[in-house]
């Protein structure tokens, strides 16, 4: 049974930077791919940013160039570096993991999740 358990959210002002983690446990065919999604009040749920066992990513428009996700493999741990966050980075951030190699999108592709962290970015 995989588990995923994220930290590093916090209230930031606008400019400023965060570090998201996510440790993850479970067996290795469970968190082949590993994602960063994030819900805002009133939004749906959205990938911010997805990596795969071989280390490819893929970033939500809205994310390249601010943001930069990163696995530790041998210690089952991803991260989510968030710089020149603006107050619309503001939502709960989810880990989520899927069996499947591709980087997917949907949340509904994916398997596992975490209970979320909120990231607040003020103004």
């Amino acid at each position: 049974q995989v588990q995923l358990l994220e930290s590093g959210g916090g209230l930031v002002q606008a400019g400023g930077s965060l570090r998201l983690s996510c440790a993850a446990s479970g067996p290795p065919s469970s968190l082949n791919v590993m994602g960063w999604f994030r819900q805002a009040p009133g939004k749906q749920r959205e990938l911010v940013a997805a990596i795969g066992s071989g280390g490819s990513t893929s970033y939500a428009d809205s994310a390249k160039g601010r943001f930069t996700i990163s696995r530790v493999y041998a210690k089952n741990l991803m991260y989510l570096k968030m710089n020149s966050l603006k107050p619309e980075d503001t939502a709960v951030y989810y880990c989520s993991a899927r069996r499947g190699g591709r980087l997917a999108k949907d949340e509904a592709e994916y398997d596992s999740w975490g209970q979320g962290t909120q990231v607040t970015v003020s103004s």
